[in-house]
């Protein structure tokens, strides 16, 4: 009886050559990337239909190009289509910033909000505003708070080397510390100041203007192409430091490189929305189910996934809810469960 052959199933993959430059797409992923677009810009425009003023998908669609009606055009543009927007590039900003860390720690129950990046973030942002500093320059006070935090968690567990254990047990502990830290500023300070800090830390694009749209779009636009051009050294890193220096790569340099994008990333998104929480955990691992192992195209669907899943959560609590929540509340109530669920996983295969 002679064997039959096993024959592998590949995934389809397109080649694109551009001059002297050529890379291979998965056209799996593309599909899944365009799908997520088709759906993103459906629940943005129905999102905008809703509210005390109910406008019609027609008129909405009209009012966003610009050939509306007055007072619809008002509703939209100014009030509607600033919030729809910064809860969509907030979203991808923190899932691609998840998606940065877990593949630098090489452990999927990590994100920024969880080993104390977005706590080194929080601190600092909310120490700038109940100071009465101009908030125009949060964001970047903000990256530096990340950043801080990011270097003083990576130096603390050095030992030459970075173990993944270490770090996310250093990340914990400094994440604990960083938050006692901005409890004490609140209760420092008057109320007055304080009010606006704690409308902040729970996460919210609420009252979002054009200019907190421009700040993440920008940001976006710069370190998106710029983590996708990482995600081959990243996938080399997952087979350990040693392996990666074998291949010639300054293993040091690009973990640095990614921690920077990371920390960026996540820094303008909790600048101007605040700690929301569990984004930067859950929406990596559905980006990964979906598409398979993190590559640059999984990585642009992470982000389009990130800005389905807060865009959603913000439409429930703003309208669908008895009173209105922030969306921080949200996506911590739909977060929670399932990184307890990850846990018991991690647990049943220990």
């Amino acid at each position: 009886m002679s064997a039959v052959p096993i024959v592998e199933r590949r995934r389809p993959v397109a080649n694109v050559y551009l001059g002297p430059v050529a890379f291979r797409v998965d056209v799996r992923c593309l599909a899944l990337i365009a799908g997520g677009l088709a759906v993103l810009a459906v629940l943005a425009a129905w999102t905008m239909t809703l509210g005390s003023f109910p406008i019609p998908l027609t008129e909405v669609v009209k009012s966003t190009v610009g050939a509306g009606k007055p007072e619809h055009e008002f509703i939209v543009r100014e009030l509607r289509l600033p919030r729809v927007l910064c809860a969509v590039l907030v979203g991808a900003l923190l899932a691609t910033a998840g998606a940065v860390f877990q593949g630098v720690v090489r452990n999927p129950l990590v994100s920024p909000d969880i080993i104390g990046i977005d706590a080194g973030a929080s601190l600092v942002a909310v120490w700038w505003i109940v100071t009465g500093r101009d908030t125009t320059f949060l964001p970047v006070v903000a990256f530096g708070g990340a950043a801080a935090a990011a270097m003083g968690i990576y130096l603390v567990t050095w030992r030459g080397g970075v173990a993944p254990g270490r770090l996310i047990l250093v990340g914990i502990g400094v994440n604990a510390l960083l938050g006692a830290a901005t409890t004490f500023l609140m209760t420092r300070y008057p109320i007055e100041r304080v009010s606006n800090a704690m409308l902040w830390t729970t996460g919210s694009v609420y009252a979002t203007s054009w200019a907190d749209v421009r700040v993440l779009a920008g940001t976006l636009g710069v370190l998106l192409p710029l983590t996708v051009s990482l995600m081959w050294p990243l996938r080399v890193l997952q087979f350990g430091d040693d392996t990666a220096k074998g291949m010639g790569m300054r293993v040091e340099v690009v973990r640095l490189g990614l921690l920077l994008s990371g920390c960026g990333l996540a820094a303008v998104a909790v600048s101007i929305a605040g700690p929301v929480g569990f984004v930067a955990f859950v929406v990596p691992h559905i980006a990964r189910m979906l598409a398979g192992p993190m590559t640059g195209g999984v990585l642009v669907l992470t982000a389009v996934a990130g800005g389905i899943l807060l865009l959603a959560a913000d439409t429930v609590g703003q309208h669908f809810l008895p009173v209105a929540l922030p969306v921080g509340v949200v996506t911590a109530a739909l977060g929670a469960p399932y990184f307890l669920f990850l846990l018991y996983r991690v647990n049943a295969r220990l």
